[in-house]
């Protein structure tokens, strides 16, 4: 009896766990660019029906560099400059194809970078 019990659970599981994600990570410099990005992404996803998990913001990844001002005489004088990469992750459940085709025919502005993955 219980096993049979258990057979059905496993077969409930494998039903649930058949959900595809369309997982699209946005990255940008500025993050108006990068949110005003985000919010066409969402109302292109849900003027098809599709659920949305997101737009989760990641870390903001920092790169700094530290240069000398003078080549030769001045070494203790230095500059800083630092570039900040804003990143944000959104996760479609169950896409259809009308869904994907309007995401690909969308125009974002320059300077956001686009990642999408199947999961």
């Amino acid at each position: 009896m219980t096993t049979t019990i258990k057979k059905v659970q496993k077969v409930k599981k494998e039903k649930e766990e058949t959900v595809v994600q369309l997982r699209i990570r946005v990255r940008a410099y500025e993050n108006k660019i990068l949110d005003a990005s985000v919010k066409q992404i969402i109302d292109t996803a849900l003027r098809y029906d599709a659920k949305i998990v997101g737009p989760i913001p990641l870390p903001t990844e920092i790169k700094k560099y530290t240069v000398n001002r003078a080549s030769f005489v001045f070494k203790n004088a230095r500059e800083q400059f630092e570039i900040r990469i804003h990143k944000r992750v959104i996760d479609i459940l169950n896409p259809n194809p009308k869904t994907i085709e309007a995401l690909t025919n969308l125009s974002l502005p320059s300077g956001v970078d686009i990642d999408v993955k199947m999961m």
